[in-house]
């Protein structure tokens, strides 16, 4: 019994901090929001089928796969380097102190920068026509909108997962204590 509730306790700040680690570039969501389905799974209150436990472990590899693909193909996609990717990263975490509306603005301005650095090294170093600094600042907006969309778009798709095994979670404590 006690064990029970030392995993049920175990299990949900897990799946809080998958939550969180949906937007927390450094924290991965879903793995952790899976390990709080796990733990709940090993009490004697809940039983997951087997079923279930595969399939989620499934899409949270999937998920986890895609987060880092997703901002990464989004990013050549729209003509971007890997500075766009990091900078929208490191933009996402500044932007986090300055929430909400820093978690949306932080990695845009990242990104921006990031492809503005880089548009700016790699002159001189590239056998193309020197680029006048107008078309530095569109190339750097839209890869630095490219960037950030995939940085969004892994952010989704970690939340509609991690929220899935949230409400499994939730339901599935309702269910063995009513």
């Amino acid at each position: 019994m006690i064990i029970d509730v030392v995993l049920l306790v175990l299990g949900t700040a897990l799946i809080i901090i998958g939550l969180i680690g949906c937007i927390v570039p450094v924290i991965p969501g879903p793995p952790i929001s899976y390990g709080g389905i796990l733990l709940l799974h090993f009490t004697s209150w809940v039983s997951f089928s087997l079923e279930f436990m595969l399939i989620w472990a499934v899409l949270v590899i999937a998920v986890t796969v895609l987060d880092y693909l997703v901002p990464i193909w989004g990013t050549k996609k729209s003509g971007g380097s890997k500075w766009g990717t990091w900078g929208s990263a490191i933009g996402l975490v500044v932007g986090l102190f300055f929430s909400p509306i820093g978690i949306f603005v932080g990695p845009f301005f990242g990104a921006l920068v990031g492809e503005l650095m880089y548009q700016y090294k790699k002159d001189g170093k590239d056998i193309e026509q020197p680029v006048s600094e107008n078309q530095k600042m569109k190339k750097s907006l839209k890869a630095a909108f490219g960037s950030f969309l995939g940085l969004m778009v892994g952010i989704v798709l970690k939340l509609i997962v991690s929220g899935a095994l949230a409400f499994s979670f939730v339901r599935a404590v309702f269910k063995a204590v009513f």
